[in-house]
């Protein structure tokens, strides 16, 4: 069920930062006519910290009766509290999600034992299966393998996306979890050799922008035709190097506003993307096969 292109999907906002909900629900369409197999709600990509409760409720709301049966849709639960990550992860099952996304706590650097008692917390909470996030450049703090292994015994805890560029943590994480256990690659530069080296997808940033390639290529990979992959993917490179030009979702918020599918609008601290960095995003596009 969690495998393949899983696009950690923008949030849509007008130009004075409201989120607009005609755009989101064109998105939708969009990625369930392109491929996408599946939809992540309120990732970084989808700028979380800057949502309201109120506001992840409607996008999720709304993600849920469009792709039911289409896709599944995750929704990041994560906070920097124990407390609130319970409290939002029930209120997000009660919305029928098919899974959580829990980021490790940022900026309060818990050790080992903690990230594994906050895990552990939310999953008893939790009502459906979470998948675990590790993105130490953007929270400080990294869960290591050996913790990963000790939560993949838990029974609601069933996959971990890692935002690490290390395939040899992939090969880790392959070794010391069960079979069944689900590595995501949070990385989309390196996501085909870490599906070569066991991961079962990308949660992605590039498939905003190219959803049918990033599904083309994850597929071929999972197939073990990893020559096709390669190939798609060597034409994607430039296009995931250029939606990092500035910090995420800067980029993908200019891309997906060239292509008619959102406004430019972005929440602060987070400002649109700077003019001497569109020519290059445009040029990955477009060498990508994106129709802009």
């Amino acid at each position: 069920m969690f495998s393949g292109s899983m696009v950690a999907v923008v949030t849509p906002m007008k130009a004075a930062g409201e989120i607009d909900f005609a755009s989101w629900e064109r998105l939708l369409r969009f990625h369930a006519e392109s491929g996408t197999d599946g939809l992540v709600v309120s990732g970084t990509t989808g700028e979380s910290p800057a949502l309201s409760t109120d506001e992840l409720k409607a996008l999720v709301a709304a993600a849920v009766a469009t792709l039911r049966g289409r896709m599944p849709v995750i929704a990041g639960a994560g906070t920097n509290v124990t407390a609130g990550t319970v409290e939002r992860a029930r209120m997000l099952c009660g919305l029928g999600v098919d899974a959580l996304l829990v980021v490790t706590p940022y900026y309060n650097k818990p050790t080992q034992e903690g990230l594994y008692q906050h895990f552990l917390a939310v999953a008893e909470a939790s009502t459906v299966p979470v998948v675990l996030y590790n993105v130490p450049g953007r929270t400080g703090v990294d869960l290591q393998p050996e913790t990963t292994a000790r939560l993949a015994e838990v029974p609601n805890i069933i996959g971990l996306k890692e935002g690490l560029a290390d395939v040899g943590r992939v090969r880790k994480l392959v070794e010391q979890c069960p079979r069944d256990f689900v590595i995501l690659s949070g990385d989309d530069p390196t996501a085909m050799a870490a599906i070569a080296a066991g991961a079962r997808g990308v949660i992605s940033v590039t498939a905003n922008v190219a959803p049918g390639q990033m599904h083309e290529a994850c597929h071929a990979a999972l197939q073990g035709d990893m020559a096709r992959a390669r190939d798609i993917d060597s034409r994607l490179q430039p296009l995931h190097r250029a939606l990092f030009a500035e910090s995420n979702p800067i980029p993908s918020k200019w891309a997906l506003s060239r292509m008619g599918l959102i406004e430019a609008g972005i929440r602060l601290p987070l400002t649109p993307l700077d003019e001497q960095h569109h020519e290059a995003v445009y040029a990955a596009m477009k060498g990508a096969g994106v129709d802009v």
